[in-house]
């Protein structure tokens, strides 16, 4: 049996991608990977984590998936979909593309396994995954739902810090894309850039089109 954890990071800033992280790992060598104390301990939220912390967390986490110990599959959907479609359709893609990744890497094979698929939030897996749960600060109260976050969580915020060099006038290597008061200044002086998620702006006032 294989259990699988899943967690998004990006729902809220004003600009970027939202990312979803899946990782897939045998259920009888995830019991002992949970052990592990290199990795991060349950009942803190993984977003909340210092950056260096991530991302050592993060290098032991891929060490494990070269020795194919656990799996995982990354997606990131832009804001231009976000803005055409909605935030929870481009979730639902993110969700369904790393699900459909981790089947055609022969990592998940719906037959021949029995799948226990861990959601964090009101995260919801495709009907076709029947035994599947959400659960409510997942990543604070399930491991492989805290991987998933922090595998998400770096390779989101490396994703903006690039894009802060395409568009330094808002800061994006600070704030990640999130609405704080610098960042809202910055669209307001500046009108939002190709990267800003449009249908989020419209109680910004006076920024420009």
């Amino acid at each position: 049996m294989k259990i699988v954890g899943i967690d998004e990071v990006g729902r809220g800033p004003l600009a970027g991608p939202v990312t979803v992280c899946i990782v897939s790992c045998e259920l009888n060598l995830y019991k002992k990977l949970k052990k592990n104390k290199n990795l991060p301990i349950s009942g803190k939220d993984s977003k909340k984590l210092k950056t260096s912390d991530r991302e050592k967390y993060e290098k032991v986490l891929k060490s494990l998936a070269r020795e194919n110990k656990i799996s995982y599959s990354i997606n990131h959907v832009s804001n231009k979909v976000i803005d055409s479609k909605g935030l929870s359709f481009a979730i639902k893609l993110a969700i369904g593309k790393g699900l459909e990744n981790l089947k055609l890497k022969n990592y998940l094979k719906i037959k021949n396994y029995k799948l226990k698929i861990l959601l964090d939030g009101g995260l919801r897996a495709p009907k076709e995954f029947k035994n599947q749960k959400t659960i409510i600060r997942g990543d604070e109260k399930e491991k492989i739902i805290a991987w998933a976050s922090i595998l998400a969580k770096v390779s989101r915020d490396r994703i903006m810090t690039r894009l802060s060099k395409k568009y330094p006038k808002y800061g994006f290597h600070l704030h990640k894309g999130y609405g704080t008061l610098h960042h809202r200044k910055m669209i307001k002086k500046h009108g939002p850039s190709a990267i800003h998620r449009k249908s989020f702006l419209k109680h910004i006032s006076n920024s420009r089109e």
